[in-house]
């Protein structure tokens, strides 16, 4: 596996180098040995954020992960990545290498959680839906303390949602015909 390392306020020491790279070439059961890994540190005040994102022919698998500790941010973020593959292991495997699913332990994580398959709805919930502008949805969405709220568009009769993003801006989902 090819390892792309990039930092942004951070400087990277040979021995998080190493182990990183030790960590990571772990993942190698599952991907051909030219697959290129990304890897991003950075710091933002107190916390130690780790983005790794690993393109495979037919597919991309990102995981981000934001601690105190940028060891504990590296290991965190690499069992998101094993839990993914676990978790889409039908859909991946023909994707990845063919051999990847042969040893059945995870490597970064201890518990396996067993494809069950789609989840369950547990919850329905209905509301009222009135036209409204994207801006009274924002206003309704932020004195609902909700991350995410669905509305017909009043300028355009559209069902949207407008959603807040990992980064705090806001997102507007509108479909197009």
């Amino acid at each position: 596996m090819n390892i792309r390392m990039s930092s942004k306020d951070f400087s990277v020491y040979p021995a998080l180098w190493a182990r990183i790279e030790r960590k990571i070439n772990k993942l190698g059961r599952y991907f051909d040995p030219n697959v290129e890994v990304q890897v991003r540190l950075s710091a933002e005040g107190k916390r130690r954020i780790a983005e790794i994102t690993i393109p495979f022919k037919g597919g991309l698998l990102r995981a981000e992960e934001s601690t105190g500790d940028m060891y504990q941010s590296i290991d965190n973020a690499l069992i998101k990545i094993e839990k993914q593959i676990r978790r889409h292991r039908t859909r991946l495997e023909k994707r990845l290498r063919e051999d990847a699913f042969v040893e059945e332990a995870p490597e970064f994580y201890e518990e396996f959680e067993p494809d069950e398959g789609n989840p369950k709805l547990v919850r329905t919930k209905t509301y009222p839906v009135k036209p409204m502008t994207v801006e009274d949805a924002i206003d309704q969405m932020g004195m609902l303390g909700h991350t995410f709220f669905v509305f017909i568009n009043a300028e355009n009769s559209k069902a949207c949602v407008i959603y807040q993003r990992k980064d705090g801006t806001l997102g507007l989902l509108e479909p197009n015909e």
